[in-house]
């Protein structure tokens, strides 16, 4: 059983990349290569620079061992400010919208922090309120940017901003000490106070970063979509959640978490997503084999040494 558990062990960084080539290869053939056709990889680029950049910021609250379910309806919110301000200037529509999702975090962190309430608890009751705000915001069926769109919406444009986005995220993560310091509290908080790291202060700043890279991701939602809806960033932290556990994140966060796990996730949600309607299945049977891959990554990627009730 211990060999077994060692071997587990050795093979899980691969796991995820061996899964990204299996997804690849498994809707190659059974779409006929048209998951490979050049429109078909554009359909899918453009539909992950937004979940790319939000998931920077996910990717760092969950190393802490923390959950952020408010990504979805911060998105909606911070779209509206984004539409709005844009009307007047597009710096100050970018501004407005990183500002309108930092202040959520910093909302999410004094609750979390400071009340001491769980994370999860916290941001699905901010989920639920921020939504209610969105519905009410757009009680009109549009709220148009479509010049944003026409101006900005070009690929070249959008993964640039997305690889810099990421680049400076693995900058951030792997040669400052916020990385280790965020996989120190992911691994056990008191232990991470010895050594030295003030817990609450990074806990704090990390929520509103995180707010703040999903306020920049509303941004290029509104330039890609070129509206804002009622519907806005729903499922957004869903989305976030299979696909950074599909690259190989554990819940729980802590030691073994890598920065590529957002890139080979977030690619093989993409490719899962895609392949699955590509393959004529509805809305509900989606769901049901998102759900079971989720149910099967979660088990792949617990760590069960290390696991604790989530923060």
């Amino acid at each position: 059983m211990s060999t077994k558990r060692s071997t587990l062990e050795k093979l899980r960084p691969i796991l995820p990349f061996f899964g990204l080539a299996i997804i690849l290869i498994f809707f190659a053939f059974t779409t006929h290569g048209q998951i490979l056709t050049v429109r078909n990889l554009t359909l899918m680029l453009n539909s992950t620079y937004m979940l790319f950049i939000a998931s920077v910021g996910v990717f760092f609250i969950m190393t802490m061992g923390s959950l952020d379910f408010s990504q979805g309806s911060m998105l909606g919110v911070a779209s509206i400010v984004v539409c709005v301000l844009s009307n007047y200037n597009i710096v100050l529509a970018i501004i407005g919208g990183i500002l309108t999702g930092m202040l959520v975090g910093a909302i999410n962190a004094y609750f979390f922090v400071h009340r001491q309430i769980a994370s999860f608890i916290v941001t699905n009751c901010t989920m639920f309120l921020l939504r209610g705000v969105v519905q009410f915001l757009t009680n009109t069926p549009v709220m148009g940017a479509s010049y944003l769109q026409r101006d900005l919406w070009n690929m070249p444009l959008m993964i640039a901003i997305t690889v810099i986005t990421l680049a400076i995220g693995y900058f951030v993560f792997t040669y400052t000490s916020l990385g280790a310091q965020l996989k120190a509290i992911g691994a056990g908080q008191t232990a991470a106070r010895f050594a030295g790291v003030k817990v609450k202060k990074m806990q704090a700043l990390i929520y509103i970063v995180a707010g703040g890279l999903t306020g920049f991701a509303a941004f290029i939602n509104c330039v890609k979509v070129g509206s804002v809806t009622s519907q806005s960033g729903t499922m957004l932290e869903t989305q976030i959640l299979i696909a950074l556990v599909m690259g190989g994140m554990p819940i729980s966060g802590g030691a073994k978490v890598h920065f590529t796990n957002i890139i080979v996730g977030v690619l093989s949600y993409r490719i899962l997503a895609q392949g699955l309607v590509m393959m004529g299945f509805d809305t509900m049977m989606q769901q049901i084999i998102m759900g079971i891959v989720f149910l099967i990554v979660v088990a792949l990627f617990s760590d069960r040494d290390s696991i604790s009730v989530i923060k």
